[in-house]
């Protein structure tokens, strides 16, 4: 590490970092403590994390509402910042990164340092900056995961997409271009014309106002999307099933509102649909990093842009930062600035 792990009377060197020991209001359980700085065993590296998004998951950890966490715990899945310690070659290596098990069963990445293994080590894009780096994370590795992986989209094929101007959305809509695939962006109101153009969506519906099976099915001749990627769930869940054509395959990544869903069985077996369920806390830091190395190239290239950074906050002002991400006022990516407090 840059300097010891010990100051001089021999005690560990302290740092700061945002830390749960029961699950409940942020308010009531989320403090700012001051730590001992983890110390890097065989095959781990110590990173100096410089800046480290919150997402949803996070914030529905500290509320109790995600499975297997232990506690107490350092939240906090995605993160960008600087190998300190470990092998000499990693020394100094700007990295980023992300894990479904860190913040839930290891301690994450709100803190001024976290230790992953030597595997996870994933350099970061030069093209992107500390911030943008940290925004990735979770919302592109659950796009890839789902669209990619999992689905296996190709070039022509019609994407629908639900929630698309959320932070996996938006991924995904980028992931499917990249692709060469063709884009129905689903939104509850009309994006302006800069998101369609920024990221070449073929068509918006806005699911307030139109009727979704009946706009896919004109947008693609009566064929119906290839892939429906749902990143809402519930409401939506059965118009994504109806909207799909022969054949078609569904994702599926969260529910808001009720968990239980309803569809036509016959009719979703007649047409031989493929409905998936994606997670990508199954996922821990060193596969997340397999995803994160091959999206690199594409973030340097421009692409792949970073999602739209709503705000950065410091580490102190962290429970307002997850306040807003779970009421959703927060339209854009939450990035904690943690080497500026």
């Amino acid at each position: 590490m840059c300097g010891s792990l010990h100051d001089i009377s021999g005690s560990r060197k302290k740092m700061r970092a945002l830390q749960f020991e029961r699950f409940g209001n942020f308010n009531d359980v989320l403090r700012v403590a001051e730590v001992d700085v983890p110390v890097p065993r065989a095959g781990e590296v110590l990173v100096k994390v410089l800046a480290a998004s919150v997402n949803p998951s996070d914030a529905k950890n500290i509320l109790g509402r995600m499975e297997g966490t232990t506690l107490p715990r350092i939240p906090g899945r995605d993160f960008a910042g600087i190998v300190v310690d470990g092998p000499t070659k990693m020394i100094g290596t700007e990295i980023w990164g992300s894990g479904g098990d860190i913040g839930f069963t290891r301690d994450g990445a709100h803190a001024e340092y976290i230790v992953i293994p030597q595997e996870s080590v994933a350099t970061k894009p030069a093209h992107l900056n500390m911030v943008e780096a940290a925004a990735v994370g979770t919302n592109y590795i659950t796009a890839y995961l789902g669209l990619i992986e999992t689905a296996k989209v190709r070039a022509n094929e019609w994407v629908m997409v639900t929630g698309a101007t959320g932070g996996v959305g938006s991924s995904v809509i980028q992931l499917a271009k990249w692709k060469q695939a063709r884009v129905i962006a689903v939104v509850r109101t009309k994006p302006n014309d800069d998101f369609n153009r920024r990221y070449g969506i073929d068509s918006v519906i806005d699911s307030s106002t139109e009727d979704i099976v009946a706009r896919v099915k004109e947008t693609t001749d009566g064929a119906g999307a290839n892939l429906t990627f749902d990143c809402v769930g519930g409401p939506l869940f059965e118009k994504c099933l109806n909207s799909l054509g022969q054949l078609g395959r569904q994702i599926n990544i969260t529910s808001v509102g009720d968990r239980r869903v309803t569809f036509d069985l016959p009719d979703f077996y007649h047409r031989q649909l493929t409905l998936h369920g994606v997670d990508s806390r199954s996922l821990d830091t060193t596969k997340c990093a397999r995803i994160l190395n091959l999206l690199a190239p594409a973030f340097d290239s421009g692409i792949l842009t970073p999602p739209q950074i709503a705000f950065t906050s410091k580490l102190a002002n962290a429970v307002d930062a997850y306040q807003k991400v779970d009421n959703g006022s927060a339209h854009g990516k939450v990035v904690l600035s943690i080497e500026n407090g």
